[in-house]
């Protein structure tokens, strides 16, 4: 594949933008050095690069875009709605209406704010649960990777740098499925935890009613449950995962999927608790969520149009089929080259992820390297295996072929070495301490 125009505009964009990219995930460092640089165009689930060639793509806008790049009805009520102008100096009507339709979609909402994007509205739930409890501290899953870009979240992980240890100090970790790692974080810290933060579920699900027994240990203990949705909302269930696992939270936060890749997210929770940053509390003010970009109603307007299509149309299911299509086919492709231990999913069919391992059976940057290496040049990019309403049949069929092609070349970097079919340096991980 030609890379020319990619290969020159990423010289300059290192000049201009630290890492070359505005979001990590898209660094340079997370793929290797033949994929492409900069992608210009997207319709459905393929794009196109700066040199105009085409992918199928995986994982689509960092699993924002549910529906399909450049979805028609959703792009129609943007532009209808930018027409109109998009930002004012008292709030638009559309964010009642917007507001109404996410909240008789989520059980557990009483209440919601919008703001931009995820780390808005999951500091803004950390806020707000430490303003309602009196309470510092903050525990968290540590088995889900991700929860904001700021100082709370960053200062726990290797990438602290910049974060002064008083912060740090104020995040605590547990481990899902881990009820005992719970209750010895409240028997060390009592009364002086706000929350308890967590993914509804990841990789795996939750076992021996742990959700269940999570809820009922934090009520004993005075503590808030916030789910963050960013991820499993609109994926496992049109009501989240809290839906799918019949638990509601205190509360929420959702994101990715609410708009199909406009930038949207929310808070949402029971109302005594979301009111302590409204007009009708005579409880100490709390500065919630106020930006000057989170209610632009061209994106509102595209929230409206995606949860309609949820509603209205089976994309939950599909996303269901077109990734239990995956696992069947990457099954039959790891028996065949036999790859079992080295190579395979991971998590539901509608948020399919893929572990890679090197010959001794130990997770291996450098064979994932190797996979996205091998995909990509046969015209699929694939981060995640996670699906949208766009993948179709025929474009699940060109995938399993493509795997079944690189998990042979897999086979053989096992067998002979992956310094021989390695092509540049390995791709890294996000969060590290040092490049």
């Amino acid at each position: 594949m030609n890379s020319e125009k990619s290969n020159l505009l990423k010289q300059k964009s290192h000049t201009l933008i630290p890492g070359g990219a505005h979001t990590y995930a898209k660094g340079d460092d997370q793929f290797p050095e033949g994929a492409p640089g900069f992608l210009e165009k997207g319709e459905g689930c393929h794009v196109w690069d700066l040199d105009r060639n085409e992918y199928i793509e995986y994982g689509n806008g960092l699993r924002s875009v549910t529906l399909g790049h450049a979805y028609k009805p959703v792009v129609e009520a943007a532009y209808q709605q930018m027409r109109l102008g998009i930002n004012f100096n008292r709030p638009s009507s559309i964010e009642v209406e917007c507001a109404e339709k996410i909240i008789n979609l989520i059980e557990g909402a009483d209440m919601v704010k919008f703001a931009k994007n995820g780390s808005d509205v999951t500091t803004a739930a950390v806020r707000l649960a430490r303003a309602f409890t009196g309470r510092d501290l903050v525990a968290i899953c540590e088995d889900h990777p991700f929860y904001s870009v700021d100082d709370w979240f960053i200062g726990s992980t290797d990438m602290p740098a910049g974060i002064p240890h008083a912060i740090r100090d104020l995040t605590l970790k547990f481990h899902y499925n881990d009820l005992e790692s719970i209750k010895s974080l409240f028997e060390q810290y009592p009364n002086q935890i706000a929350c308890l933060f967590m993914e509804v579920e990841r990789f795996d699900p939750p076992l021996d009613g742990f959700l269940q027994n999570v809820k009922l240990l934090c009520k004993q203990n005075g503590c808030l449950l916030i789910f963050d949705e960013i991820i499993t909302g609109f994926r496992w269930h049109l009501g989240g995962a809290q839906k799918y696992h019949n638990i509601i939270p205190d509360l929420s936060t959702f994101g990715k999927a609410i708009g199909n890749g406009f930038s949207i997210a929310a808070l949402v929770g029971k109302r005594e608790i979301m009111e302590l940053g409204g007009l009708n509390t005579d409880k100490e003010r709390v500065f919630l969520l106020s930006t000057t970009f989170g209610a632009e109603t061209h994106s509102l307007a595209a929230a409206i149009a995606t949860m309609k299509i949820y509603e209205s149309e089976p994309v939950i299911d599909h996303l269901y089929r077109q990734g239990k299509r995956l696992i069947e086919g990457i099954k039959q492709s790891v028996h065949e080259h036999r790859l079992e231990g080295y190579f395979g999913t991971l998590g539901k069919p509608c948020c399919l992820l893929y572990y890679t391992r090197d010959e001794n059976g130990q997770p291996s940057q450098s064979f994932r390297t190797l996979f996205l290496q091998e995909t990509i040049k046969r015209g699929i990019i694939a981060p995640s295996l996670v699906v949208s309403y766009s993948h179709t049949d025929r474009d699940i069929d060109k995938t399993l072929e493509v795997l079944n092609e690189t998990l042979f070349v897999y086979r053989k970097a096992l067998d002979h070495g992956i310094d021989r079919f390695l092509e540049g340096r390995a791709v890294k991980p996000v969060i590290r301490r040092f490049n």
